[in-house]
């Protein structure tokens, strides 16, 4: 195993402090292990929080700041972040018009944010599950469909939609609305490897890939021989197309590395996904390629598609400053 890291054990708690160092608009609870806005909203703003396991950056650090997340709770790798953790960062950020918890749908995610929520007396708590992987309807991390690239989708236009001082009933609506219009599909070329244990998550052959893998290296739908570009893309795609219907409205599509594709296959990869999609009747209105939900080292890539309306794209476009997305300012 080749990693830039010291001591295994220590690689969340030095991550978070280079995070910390690079991101000054930033704060970070190292204690509790917790990335918060330097600056908060105003008092009555909706709270927009969010996280999981480590090992997936940006995703969900990386969209702490303005027009998305007031903070983020960072679990150790591929481990869900405790109710503890959850609590003190709702409590932290509420400013007293509630606070939203955005949720992937994984068995330890939503156990701990609905104890944090049980915990957390007096403070009014929505919560949205995101569930958008059509890969699968259950694995190992879960019951029922993952939460994957939507995630990052919704938490850009949610976070807008806090910004412009809507109230939790309209925020949570409004998430749910986004979770249930996208739809995910991911492959994988190789595996993770954890530092942990210095070896890979899973084993594939050089002349194989994983069609329909997690963000952990879950089993997907299938093992299939090594293809090409163009018939990735359509593995990929048609899922997305028989499992939803876009009516031949607009979309963002995210064309999401793993984390150890470069941007050269990943912009062919999109090349081919637009296409698709077009041939469809499917506009392609606004994009996203790059690492946005990775699994540590993983080569390989995810397609999110989600439908959009003249509402949603002004909140996509409305400001965003965050380390992993900028624009508008």
């Amino acid at each position: 195993m080749k990693k830039l890291i010291n001591d295994p054990a220590d690689v969340l708690a030095e991550s978070l402090f280079g995070l910390a160092v690079a991101h000054p608009e930033l704060r970070v609870d190292h204690a509790h292990r917790i990335v918060y806005r330097a600056d908060p909203k105003p008092h009555g703003t909706v709270g927009i929080l969010s996280g999981g396991g480590s090992g997936h950056e940006p995703l969900h650090a990386g969209y702490v700041g303005l027009g998305m997340l007031d903070a983020a709770v960072c679990g150790e790798i591929f481990t869900s972040p405790t109710p503890d953790q959850i609590l003190e960062a709702t409590k932290t950020i509420d400013t007293g018009a509630g606070v939203l918890h955005l949720v992937k749908n994984y068995t330890g995610d939503v156990m701990n944010f609905e104890m944090a929520t049980e915990l957390a007396s007096g403070i009014a708590i929505e919560t949205v599950v995101i569930a958008d992987d059509v890969a699968v309807e259950d694995s190992t991390y879960t019951a029922g469909r993952r939460g994957t690239g939507v995630t990052v989708l919704v938490e850009k236009i949610v976070g807008a939609a806090a910004e412009q001082g809507r109230d939790l009933a309209e925020v949570a609506a409004l998430a749910r609305r986004v979770a249930g219009a996208g739809r995910s599909m991911g492959m994988a070329l190789t595996s993770a490897t954890l530092p942990s244990s210095g070896k890979p998550n899973f084993e594939l052959g050089e002349s194989d890939m994983e069609v329909g893998v997690g963000i952990h290296g879950e089993p997907g739908r299938r093992r299939v021989p090594l293809a090409t570009a163009r018939e990735v893309a359509a593995m990929l795609v048609e899922p997305i197309l028989v499992d939803y219907s876009f009516n031949g409205e607009p979309a963002v599509v995210m064309l999401n590395g793993m984390g150890a594709t470069p941007l050269i296959e990943l912009y062919l990869m999109f090349g081919e996904v637009s296409a698709l999609l077009e041939k469809a009747g499917i506009r392609v209105a606004r994009s996203l390629v790059g690492n946005y939900v990775t699994s540590l080292d993983m080569a390989g890539c995810s397609v999110t598609v989600l439908r959009v309306d003249n509402e949603l794209l002004g909140l996509w476009d409305a400001p965003v400053s965050t380390p992993a997305l900028r624009w508008g300012l």
